[in-house]
């Protein structure tokens, strides 16, 4: 889950982000404290959250925190990194490329979203 202080601008966002990697739109959804929060689900169970903050305190970056988001190859990667950049992300760290890890090598683009929270997307090849 990430906060957002703009929760429409998150949705544009988010649904063409999430969409590229094969998420559908997000559910929207009222929490019982009556903020926004915006639920995207995929095939594989997992779920991602874009949520106001429920101490109605501005939504901010975790120090420290990046939200990796797994790619089916290197071209959706890049795919991933061209979607957040076209839709209001900003690229960050080095362009989108292999690196060299403990686990071989692995492809990775980092973006900020529009709130600012750092996103991944990362491809690690079947070992």
């Amino acid at each position: 889950m990430v906060g957002s202080n703009d929760i429409d601008r998150s949705r544009r966002f988010y649904d063409a982000l999430l969409g590229a990697l094969g998420a559908g739109e997000a559910t929207l959804n009222i929490a019982g404290s009556g903020h926004t929060r915006l639920f995207y689900r995929n095939a594989g169970g997992t779920n991602f959250i874009v949520s106001q903050p429920i101490n109605d305190e501005p939504a901010t970056v975790a120090n420290g925190s990046t939200v990796a988001f797994s790619c089916d190859s290197p071209e959706q990667v890049d795919l991933f990194h061209r979607t957040a950049v076209a839709n209001g992300g900003i690229s960050i760290e080095d362009g989108p490329g292999p690196r060299e890890s403990a686990m071989g090598t692995v492809h990775l683009a980092y973006v900020r979203d529009p709130d600012g929270n750092k996103l991944c997307g990362i491809h690690i090849p079947a070992q």
